[in-house]
């Protein structure tokens, strides 16, 4: 069989609900990349929280972070050029000074794997910081010098579609914005046309292995191009209702092995 792309989002499909690759979702996937078949991790997560999941797999290829805002190869950055994608530092603070009007309950700002905080009590950016203190926290607009790689907005869950529509409205041109499911009800913000779509393309380029033969496993709204790009679309079975009328097909949740259970029946797999 002709080598193919498997690429698989983390939290609420490749990940049980506490965090861990199941056993038969780990042996599924080794034995994919046994016959020759290329896994790729797919994320909106900086790299240090899904850098432990990339090893835990052995794996040897590029990689999208950030929601395709980071596209790099951890094992080969001579071979694959990583392509950073941030947002303009201008309308980052304009997105900031926004929030602020919101009283939002915390601002998390990226730069690759660096962040910074508006308040220390961190709250929903412990599941992403991994032990990793703030480069320093406070006032986010004199704090932040870089262009930044993404935002992470946790909202008041009252003000939330309010606050996201009103982030639409002024900065759709430049921005795309994604949001998260529970426990965290949280605004993720990017420059616009970034998905994981776009790095799904540029790795599927690298290796050369066209889009047809590129299987995507997804749950949430940020999997959304990436499923649509993919020759075979695979929503979860706890997937979002959006997610999984756009998909080709559906399989069971992050639960059940998911992942596994349709790549045992794709390819025929004994595990």
């Amino acid at each position: 069989m002709q080598p193919h792309i498997i690429a698989v989002d983390l939290d609420g499909t490749l990940l049980t609900d506490d965090k861990n690759i199941s056993l038969k979702n780990r042996a599924a996937l080794a034995k994919l990349r046994e016959l020759g078949h290329k896994v790729v991790i797919a994320t909106g997560r900086p790299f240090r929280a899904s850098k432990a999941y990339y090893e835990e797999l052995f794996l040897d290829s590029p990689m999208v972070n950030f929601n395709g805002a980071f596209i790099h190869h951890p094992k080969n950055e001579k071979a694959f050029r990583p392509i950073h994608s941030p947002l303009d530092k201008k309308i980052a603070k304009t997105v900031i000074e926004t929030c602020e009007s919101f009283q939002v309950k915390n601002i998390m700002v990226e730069i690759m794997d660096d962040y910074y905080l508006r308040y220390l009590n961190k709250g929903f950016a412990d599941a992403f910081t991994l032990g990793q203190s703030p480069v320093d926290y406070g006032n986010l607009q004199q704090l932040l010098t870089e262009d930044p790689t993404s935002i992470l907005i946790h909202p008041d869950e009252n003000h939330e579609q309010q606050l996201r529509a009103l982030l639409k409205d002024a900065h759709a041109e430049v921005i795309d914005q994604r949001s998260w499911g529970a426990p965290w009800h949280v605004i993720e913000i990017v420059k616009s046309g970034l998905s994981k779509a776009v790095g799904l393309k540029e790795i599927s380029d690298y290796y050369q292995i066209p889009q047809e033969r590129i299987i995507a496993f997804g749950d949430e709204d940020n999997d959304l191009e990436m499923i649509d790009y993919a020759g075979c679309g695979v929503a979860m079975g706890n997937a979002i209702n959006e997610l999984k009328s756009i998909a080709n097909e559906v399989t069971v949740t992050n639960e059940e092995d998911g992942i596994a259970h349709f790549l045992q029946h794709r390819f025929n797999l004994q595990l």
